[in-house]
């Protein structure tokens, strides 16, 4: 049975990979050192991409005393997660066990997402890496609002491309105190000056993520996408029977029932869906369970937790993503909009 698309995704996931090895063989090399690399990959168990390294090698000449707080003053943004690593920050912390795979990661946040920076507090604004696979180098890095909903913005295919694009948001904000403008403009002309040197582009939309658009099977409630091996027999996904927004209607039904009896019916539709999964998943349509189990996930009441639970891990191991359904299961049992620094005592 699930002979059906692991060469495909093999080959796809390859191409993919070796196409971004051959581009950072051109890069210069950071000043990360090798230990570090290898601690991070060890710790999240991802391969971080060379725009990590070199967007930390920026921060440390902004700020040799505070590269985590390099941006803060220019563009509110804290440098997080993986950066935190690679600043020493998890030897002295709080919390001698820290999941780090929950380590900044909002409410919201599918384990495809993985936060680097953080904004605002009032509305949850975060950055991070989207990968469509555990063992793949990000697509892109997009940004959500936690407190506002699931939607993830696509900002470029790297660090550099993100926070660029949200500086020239902020300019057009216009502040009016004649200093900060020339702070933007002095921290613009660094991003821009060392992104063309490393040869890292500063686009929103890319060319790898325009290709990778035309292999998104559906879109789901977060609108960044999801990407499954599809055949040449078009075996691989399938389409739920419902539209984005007949779901969303079955959701709320659900969320808002009034008594549990009320509940049970409302769920109806949703059992239904749940055999179509399992007859998908026999015939190797992975993709349908993955995109039920994202957009319930996305829906985020509580109802769905067990559903979720039941549907993404096995859509997870079905397509060889472990790791994403690792990550999953331990942001359900803790899923807040609270308490998101593992490093601090909770």
């Amino acid at each position: 049975m699930s002979t059906c698309v692991s060469e495909e995704s093999r080959s796809a996931n390859g191409q993919v990979k070796k196409a971004r090895a051959d581009e950072s063989k051109a890069l210069p090399p950071s000043g990360v050192d090798p230990e570090q690399r290898d601690e991070l990959a060890r710790l999240y168990g991802f391969q971080m991409p060379e725009d990590l390294f070199h967007f930390w090698d920026l921060c440390k000449e902004l700020s040799p005393d505070n590269p985590r707080g390099a941006l803060k003053d220019t563009l509110g943004l804290q440098l997080v997660g993986p950066f935190d690593i690679l600043a020493g920050a998890h030897r002295g912390a709080k919390n001698p066990q820290p999941n780090l795979h929950l380590h900044w990661r909002y409410f919201y946040d599918p384990p495809e997402f993985q936060t680097v920076l953080k904004g605002s507090e009032d509305s949850q604004h975060h950055m991070g890496y989207y990968r469509d696979t555990p063992d793949s180098f990000p697509s892109f890095v997009g940004e959500n609002q936690a407190k506002k909903g699931c939607s993830i913005t696509q900002m470029g295919d790297n660090i550099f491309a993100a926070v660029h694009l949200y500086l020239l948001r902020k300019k057009k904000e216009r502040s009016s105190k004649r200093a900060e403008e020339e702070a933007l403009e002095s921290l613009e002309s660094k991003l821009r000056d060392k992104a063309e040197t490393l040869g890292f582009s500063l686009e929103q939309k890319t060319k790898g993520m325009k290709e990778r658009d035309r292999k998104v099977v559906t879109k789901t409630f977060h609108g960044a996408g999801i990407v499954v091996p599809v055949d040449k027999n078009d075996v691989g996904y399938r389409e739920l029977p419902e539209t984005d927004a007949g779901l969303k209607k079955i959701c709320k039904a659900i969320a808002e029932a009034r008594t549990d009896e009320e509940r049970v019916k409302a769920f109806g539709p949703i059992q239904e869906m749940i055999t179509f999964v399992q007859f998908a998943n026999d015939e190797c349509d992975y993709g349908m369970g993955y995109e039920l189990g994202i957009d319930l996930f996305c829906y985020g009441s509580h109802y769905f937790h067990k559903v979720v639970k039941q549907l993404l891990p096995m859509a997870y191991s079905l397509l060889k993503r472990n790791l994403f359904g690792e990550i999953l299961e331990s942001h359900l049992t803790s899923r807040s909009h609270d308490n998101l620094d593992q490093l601090s005592a909770h």
